[in-house]
Protein backbone atom coordinates (compact mmCIF):
# COMPACT_ATOMS: atom_id res chain seq x y z
CA UNK A 1 0.00 0.00 0.00
CA UNK A 2 1.15 3.63 -0.88
CA UNK A 3 1.85 5.90 2.03
CA UNK A 4 -0.72 8.41 2.24
CA UNK A 5 0.48 12.27 2.41
CA UNK A 6 -1.20 14.74 3.87
CA UNK A 7 -2.20 17.73 1.73
CA UNK A 8 -0.27 21.26 2.18
CA UNK A 9 -1.42 24.67 1.43
CA UNK A 10 0.45 26.77 -0.72
CA UNK A 11 0.13 30.08 -2.13
CA UNK A 12 1.34 32.09 -4.99
CA UNK A 13 -0.44 35.19 -6.71
CA UNK A 14 0.33 37.69 -9.90
CA UNK A 15 1.52 35.02 -12.02
CA UNK A 16 0.97 37.54 -14.94
CA UNK A 17 1.00 34.80 -17.94
CA UNK A 18 1.05 36.31 -21.46
CA UNK A 19 -2.58 34.98 -21.99
CA UNK A 20 -2.29 34.30 -26.14
CA UNK A 21 -0.02 38.05 -26.45
CA UNK A 22 3.74 38.69 -26.50
CA UNK A 23 3.40 41.12 -23.39
CA UNK A 24 6.11 40.06 -20.93
CA UNK A 25 7.21 41.29 -17.41
CA UNK A 26 10.96 41.73 -18.34
CA UNK A 27 10.45 45.55 -17.81
CA UNK A 28 9.72 45.54 -14.24
CA UNK A 29 13.36 43.82 -13.72
CA UNK A 30 15.46 41.48 -14.84
CA UNK A 31 14.29 38.83 -12.41
CA UNK A 32 11.01 38.47 -14.39
CA UNK A 33 13.11 37.06 -17.49
CA UNK A 34 11.07 34.05 -18.49
CA UNK A 35 8.99 34.17 -15.14
CA UNK A 36 6.69 31.64 -16.31
CA UNK A 37 9.14 29.34 -16.80
CA UNK A 38 10.26 29.90 -13.48
CA UNK A 39 7.08 29.16 -11.88
CA UNK A 40 6.63 26.39 -13.89
CA UNK A 41 9.79 24.88 -13.08
CA UNK A 42 9.07 25.44 -8.83
CA UNK A 43 5.45 24.35 -9.11
CA UNK A 44 6.15 21.09 -10.38
CA UNK A 45 8.98 20.95 -7.60
CA UNK A 46 7.12 21.69 -4.64
CA UNK A 47 3.19 21.10 -5.26
CA UNK A 48 1.84 17.47 -5.35
CA UNK A 49 -2.09 16.37 -6.89
CA UNK A 50 -3.51 16.24 -3.65
CA UNK A 51 -1.91 19.69 -2.46
CA UNK A 52 -4.26 23.06 -2.35
CA UNK A 53 -2.83 26.16 -4.02
CA UNK A 54 -4.02 29.82 -3.75
CA UNK A 55 -3.71 31.98 -6.55
CA UNK A 56 -5.07 35.45 -5.36
CA UNK A 57 -5.37 37.16 -8.47
CA UNK A 58 -3.60 38.53 -11.58
CA UNK A 59 -3.25 35.27 -13.45
CA UNK A 60 -3.40 35.99 -17.30
CA UNK A 61 -2.67 39.76 -19.26
CA UNK A 62 -5.49 38.46 -21.33
CA UNK A 63 -8.56 40.54 -22.41
CA UNK A 64 -11.21 37.85 -22.94
CA UNK A 65 -11.81 34.64 -21.73
CA UNK A 66 -10.78 32.45 -25.06
CA UNK A 67 -7.49 34.36 -24.82
CA UNK A 68 -7.02 33.22 -21.37
CA UNK A 69 -8.10 30.05 -21.84
CA UNK A 70 -4.34 28.55 -22.83
CA UNK A 71 -2.84 29.77 -19.07
CA UNK A 72 -5.96 28.25 -17.34
CA UNK A 73 -5.12 24.61 -19.07
CA UNK A 74 -1.70 25.72 -18.68
CA UNK A 75 -2.39 26.04 -14.53
CA UNK A 76 -4.31 23.21 -14.55
CA UNK A 77 -2.18 21.09 -16.20
CA UNK A 78 -0.04 21.54 -12.67
CA UNK A 79 -0.30 19.38 -9.95
CA UNK A 80 -2.82 20.56 -6.88
CA UNK A 81 -6.50 21.80 -6.74
CA UNK A 82 -6.03 25.53 -7.10
CA UNK A 83 -8.10 28.42 -5.58
CA UNK A 84 -8.63 31.48 -7.44
CA UNK A 85 -10.14 35.35 -6.81
CA UNK A 86 -10.19 38.04 -9.27
CA UNK A 87 -7.13 40.80 -9.58
CA UNK A 88 -6.93 43.89 -11.10
CA UNK A 89 -5.43 43.12 -14.40
CA UNK A 90 -7.95 40.13 -14.77
CA UNK A 91 -10.06 41.61 -17.39
CA UNK A 92 -10.99 37.97 -18.74
CA UNK A 93 -12.48 37.73 -15.34
CA UNK A 94 -16.52 38.79 -16.01
CA UNK A 95 -19.32 36.22 -16.57
CA UNK A 96 -18.46 33.54 -12.99
CA UNK A 97 -20.70 31.20 -14.63
CA UNK A 98 -18.31 31.58 -18.24
CA UNK A 99 -15.50 31.09 -16.39
CA UNK A 100 -16.83 28.09 -14.28
CA UNK A 101 -17.22 26.17 -17.64
CA UNK A 102 -13.90 27.40 -18.93
CA UNK A 103 -12.07 26.07 -16.04
CA UNK A 104 -10.27 22.89 -15.64
CA UNK A 105 -11.52 20.44 -13.04
CA UNK A 106 -8.84 20.96 -10.37
CA UNK A 107 -9.47 24.97 -10.58
CA UNK A 108 -12.08 26.72 -8.55
CA UNK A 109 -13.34 30.15 -8.93
CA UNK A 110 -14.67 32.35 -5.60
CA UNK A 111 -16.96 35.09 -6.40
CA UNK A 112 -19.34 36.52 -3.46
CA UNK A 113 -19.32 32.69 -2.36
CA UNK A 114 -17.28 30.43 -0.88
CA UNK A 115 -15.27 27.31 -0.85
CA UNK A 116 -15.13 23.76 1.40
CA UNK A 117 -12.10 21.62 0.83
CA UNK A 118 -10.17 19.52 3.17
CA UNK A 119 -11.96 21.08 6.08
CA UNK A 120 -10.93 24.78 5.76
CA UNK A 121 -13.16 27.67 4.05
CA UNK A 122 -11.62 29.29 1.35
CA UNK A 123 -13.43 32.74 0.85
CA UNK A 124 -12.14 36.27 -0.90
CA UNK A 125 -12.82 38.94 -3.60
CA UNK A 126 -10.41 41.18 -5.60
CA UNK A 127 -10.67 43.77 -2.83
CA UNK A 128 -9.50 47.39 -4.00
CA UNK A 129 -7.36 50.87 -2.72
CA UNK A 130 -8.38 51.12 0.34
CA UNK A 131 -8.70 54.86 2.93
CA UNK A 132 -5.26 56.02 3.78
CA UNK A 133 -3.72 55.60 0.10
CA UNK A 134 -2.14 57.57 -1.65
CA UNK A 135 -4.78 59.30 -3.98
CA UNK A 136 -7.95 57.83 -2.63
CA UNK A 137 -11.41 58.90 -4.74
CA UNK A 138 -14.33 58.99 -4.33
CA UNK A 139 -14.76 56.63 -7.15
CA UNK A 140 -12.34 54.29 -5.25
CA UNK A 141 -14.61 54.75 -2.29
CA UNK A 142 -17.22 53.64 -3.85
CA UNK A 143 -15.08 50.67 -5.07
CA UNK A 144 -13.94 49.98 -1.87
CA UNK A 145 -17.52 49.57 -0.42
CA UNK A 146 -18.63 47.30 -3.03
CA UNK A 147 -15.53 44.81 -2.36
CA UNK A 148 -16.22 44.92 1.37
CA UNK A 149 -19.90 43.90 0.49
CA UNK A 150 -18.43 41.23 -1.51
CA UNK A 151 -16.16 40.02 0.70
CA UNK A 152 -19.00 39.46 3.38
CA UNK A 153 -21.03 37.76 0.81
CA UNK A 154 -18.18 34.87 0.59
CA UNK A 155 -18.01 35.02 4.24
CA UNK A 156 -22.12 34.32 5.05
CA UNK A 157 -21.85 31.88 2.54
CA UNK A 158 -19.83 29.71 4.72
CA UNK A 159 -22.10 26.57 5.86
CA UNK A 160 -19.52 24.24 7.51
CA UNK A 161 -17.55 23.93 10.07
CA UNK A 162 -13.45 24.93 9.95
CA UNK A 163 -11.10 27.27 9.38
CA UNK A 164 -11.52 30.24 7.72
CA UNK A 165 -9.11 31.72 4.84
CA UNK A 166 -9.70 34.73 3.35
CA UNK A 167 -7.99 35.58 -0.22
CA UNK A 168 -7.92 39.46 -1.60
CA UNK A 169 -5.95 40.63 -4.30
CA UNK A 170 -5.12 43.94 -2.96
CA UNK A 171 -3.67 44.26 0.29
CA UNK A 172 -5.74 44.70 3.55
CA UNK A 173 -4.03 47.76 4.92
CA UNK A 174 -3.06 51.05 3.51
CA UNK A 175 0.27 52.39 2.43
CA UNK A 176 0.79 53.29 6.10
CA UNK A 177 0.47 49.91 7.50
CA UNK A 178 -3.33 50.96 9.08
CA UNK A 179 -5.88 48.27 9.06
CA UNK A 180 -9.17 48.45 6.36
CA UNK A 181 -12.73 47.21 6.47
CA UNK A 182 -11.55 44.13 5.39
CA UNK A 183 -9.57 43.67 8.37
CA UNK A 184 -12.50 44.26 10.55
CA UNK A 185 -14.56 42.03 8.96
CA UNK A 186 -12.28 39.08 8.73
CA UNK A 187 -11.98 39.89 12.94
CA UNK A 188 -16.14 39.58 12.88
CA UNK A 189 -16.07 36.38 10.75
CA UNK A 190 -13.12 34.83 12.96
CA UNK A 191 -10.69 34.44 9.58
CA UNK A 192 -7.23 32.38 10.64
CA UNK A 193 -5.34 33.75 7.48
CA UNK A 194 -5.36 35.93 5.23
CA UNK A 195 -3.66 35.81 1.82
CA UNK A 196 -2.77 38.61 -0.99
CA UNK A 197 -0.91 39.63 -3.53
CA UNK A 198 -0.62 43.26 -5.97
CA UNK A 199 2.76 44.66 -3.59
CA UNK A 200 5.59 44.39 -6.42
CA UNK A 201 9.40 45.35 -6.18
CA UNK A 202 9.86 47.60 -3.12
CA UNK A 203 6.50 47.95 -2.30
CA UNK A 204 5.93 44.29 -1.35
CA UNK A 205 8.70 44.65 1.71
CA UNK A 206 6.12 47.00 2.92
CA UNK A 207 3.58 44.71 2.77
CA UNK A 208 1.91 43.70 6.11
CA UNK A 209 2.57 39.81 6.93
CA UNK A 210 3.25 37.31 9.66
CA UNK A 211 0.29 37.48 13.19
CA UNK A 212 -1.65 40.55 13.70
CA UNK A 213 -4.48 40.71 16.12
CA UNK A 214 -5.15 37.12 15.42
CA UNK A 215 -4.75 37.07 11.98
CA UNK A 216 -1.71 35.72 9.95
CA UNK A 217 -1.32 37.36 6.58
CA UNK A 218 0.79 36.08 3.72
CA UNK A 219 1.91 38.34 0.90
CA UNK A 220 2.10 35.72 -2.02
CA UNK A 221 3.04 37.99 -4.96
CA UNK A 222 5.35 35.76 -6.83
CA UNK A 223 8.34 38.03 -7.52
CA UNK A 224 8.32 38.34 -3.45
CA UNK A 225 8.28 34.42 -3.41
CA UNK A 226 11.53 33.83 -5.85
CA UNK A 227 8.27 32.59 -8.41
CA UNK A 228 7.81 29.35 -5.54
CA UNK A 229 4.62 28.89 -4.16
CA UNK A 230 4.71 29.74 -0.63
CA UNK A 231 3.99 26.77 1.61
CA UNK A 232 1.35 28.50 3.96
CA UNK A 233 0.51 25.15 6.13
CA UNK A 234 0.38 21.41 6.31
CA UNK A 235 -3.14 20.44 6.22
CA UNK A 236 -4.41 18.06 8.91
Amino acid sequence: MGVSLLPKLFGISDLHLPGSTDKTMDLFGPQWTNHGQQIAVNWLNAVQEEDIVLIPGDISWAMKLPEAQPDLDLIGSWPGRKVLVRGNHDYWWQSISKLRQALPPTMYAIHNDSLHLEGINFCGTRGWKIPGDEGFTQEDEKIYLRELHRLELSLQAIRAEGEIIVMLHYPPFNEKGEPSGFVSLMKQYGVAKCVYGHLHGPKGKGGVTGPVDGISYYLVSCDQLGFAPMLIADIK
